[in-house]
């Protein structure tokens, strides 16, 4: 049977949103984030990290500088409360009008979100059912993710979520549960509340 997912948002939602992070040791988790991720890992939710980074394709840092920060991700995530990600994925592509410099990254993707290639690659290489799955972000577009998945969708006020409420950043947003932060969204998922969406 396929595995129920929560799909999280990086920065905003397990690090601190701090912009563009150039040095690994900027990265720090959110308050509560890795005891969140543990309950759901003990809970058999299948954990996936599917984050937009457009570093490399602003020219900023290499993909390798991405893949590190996801290292210490990983690595703080797992000293703080024993809690792990089941599959990483990312987007370091930007269209050039959106700001995409670097050849080698500049262009359209259908993995940048909100568009699904990301949350289809995981459900294919995991066995997935995006009905019975969640994401979790701070943007609009994680919303607007969610919906064009054809999974549920919380927003957390950490990070970008505020600033998407009171309409100061993107846009309107629809989600199906407005949280906190990630321990709030966790809790409200284990308790049942996707089977009444």
């Amino acid at each position: 049977m396929a595995k129920r997912a929560v799909f999280l948002d990086r920065d905003g939602v397990l690090n601190i949103e701090v912009g563009y992070i150039h040095r690994l040791e900027d990265l720090h988790l959110v308050p509560g984030a890795a005891a969140a991720v543990r309950s759901l890992n003990k809970a058999g939710w299948f954990c996936c990290l599917v984050s937009n980074q457009a570093g490399p394709a602003r020219g900023y840092y290499p993909v390798a500088h991405v893949e590190a920060l996801h290292a210490r991700l990983v690595h703080l995530l797992a000293e703080e409360a024993g809690a792990k990600l089941d599959a990483l994925y990312y987007c370091p592509s930007l269209s050039p009008p959106a700001g995409g410099k670097d050849p080698e990254f500049a262009y359209w993707s259908t993995w940048r979100k909100p568009n699904t290639g990301m949350l289809v690659a995981a459900a294919w290489e995991h066995d997935l059912d995006l009905r019975r799955s969640v994401m979790v972000g701070d943007k609009a577009t994680d919303i607007d993710l969610a919906h064009n998945a054809g999974v549920h969708g919380i927003l957390v006020q950490t990070g970008y979520g505020q600033q998407v409420l009171s309409g100061d950043y993107q846009h309107h947003a629809q989600p199906d549960y407005i949280a906190t932060d990630l321990a709030d969204a966790s809790r409200w998922i284990l308790a049942g509340n996707l089977a009444t969406q």
